[in-house]
């Protein structure tokens, strides 16, 4: 299988399109019409990981943080990026990372660290907002269920964990064909009057392009009247960071216990105690102080995120417990979730976990 159609495939189940914009996600390095032998999954694309995907056959690396992010001028081999980078070139290895595509995910890198915790009610703690669009489009009637199909195949029609959603009002359309057009019906000159259907379909931004080509391509009018419109709804099935709630409450030590033996923990940094029952859990993977303000406006007893500097903590303002987790031990479950997906979407060829280390952090005890 050509790595351009192994890409596609991956992008179905995880979009780049919704990664943060600051973000350098996709394809780092490699090429397209190269035939994919064997996929290693893993964290952080690093020089010992390129060697293992070597020896293990693999000539795709698909990686959650990008090892080629900003500022990469020259290939010298004179940092960990640039020998990584170099010596996955010179095996013909092709880097590919998801990042904060996967950040976003409902069912992402967040969801992983909820479902860890075992919350229930799970929701984005920052839903995406202006990503959504609504397109209206006129078709004869005949043509409608064709013109739709092609709409959802395409994207179109998803509103949370429901597919396929249209809107559709019968009406009566009129045009007058002219010199120089070529009508699907009525003559030039003449006023044509048609029964039609007015379809309304909701999508996510990123896919304009696809659905707008795919509803064109089924329509049987030369020139097809619609509409598309931004929305200021926020996509709740989007966004990053999630919150969610402990199946019973706890005092905040046993909390942080219950937390340490989850991700496996030596130490955890956090604000003050508040003296509170925690109930509901905010999470954020990576470096998420971002997040805090929202979680505290959720209403959440604790918050789970790690990169955390001195003055973070200040704003629980006696309200919420600020945990810093790590960066990496709260990312820890996204090899894990990244092989799942993949290994559900690919059956041809081995889909395998990196067993080396990448964290650089370690504790002394």
């Amino acid at each position: 299988m050509k790595l351009k159609t192994v890409i596609a495939k991956i992008e179905e189940e995880i979009s780049i399109r919704q990664a943060e914009d600051f973000d350098n996600v996709g394809l780092l390095c490699g090429v397209y019409d190269r035939d994919v032998s064997g996929i290693l999954v893993c964290h952080d694309a690093l020089e010992n990981v390129v060697d293992e995907a070597v020896a293990r056959n693999c000539n795709l690396i698909v990686c959650f943080h990008p090892i080629i992010f900003s500022g990469l001028k020259s290939l010298t081999g004179k940092n960990y990026v640039e020998r990584a980078v170099l010596k996955a070139i010179e095996n013909k290895v092709a880097i590919y990372a998801v990042h904060t595509a996967f950040d976003n995910d409902f069912f992402g890198v967040n969801h992983g660290i909820c479902s860890q915790l075992g919350l229930k009610n799970m929701k984005i703690l920052q839903p995406k907002e202006n990503n959504l669009k609504q397109l209206t489009v006129f078709v004869p009637k005949e043509y409608s269920e064709k013109v739709k199909e092609a709409m959802f195949s395409a994207g179109a029609g998803g509103i949370g964990f429901y597919d396929e959603c249209s809107f559709t009002v019968n009406g009566n359309g009129t045009f007058r064909p002219v010199e120089g057009s070529n009508p699907f019906s009525g003559q030039q000159g003449i006023r044509e009057n048609a029964d039609e259907d007015m379809i309304s379909v909701i999508f996510e931004d990123f896919k304009q392009g696809q659905i707008v080509g795919a509803m064109k391509a089924a329509h049987p009018y030369e020139e097809v009247a619609h509409q598309i419109y931004s929305l200021d709804n926020k996509n709740h099935h989007a966004g990053l960071g999630m919150y969610g709630d402990l199946e019973e409450e706890m005092d905040e030590k046993d909390f942080l216990g219950f937390v340490k033996e989850k991700f496996g923990l030596e130490v955890i940094k956090h604000s003050s105690f508040n003296n509170k029952k925690i109930k509901r859990v905010g999470v954020l993977g990576g470096s998420g102080a971002s997040g805090i303000r929202s979680a505290a406006a959720k209403k959440c007893d604790a918050y789970l995120t790690g990169d955390l500097k001195y003055h973070d903590y200040f704003l629980a303002e006696s309200k919420m417990l600020i945990c810093d987790i790590g960066h990496y031990e709260s990312e820890q479950f996204v090899t894990q979730q990244l092989f799942e997906i993949l290994s559900q979407k690919f059956s041809t060829f081995a889909i395998s976990k990196s067993i080396e280390k990448t964290n650089p952090v370690n504790y002394f005890i």
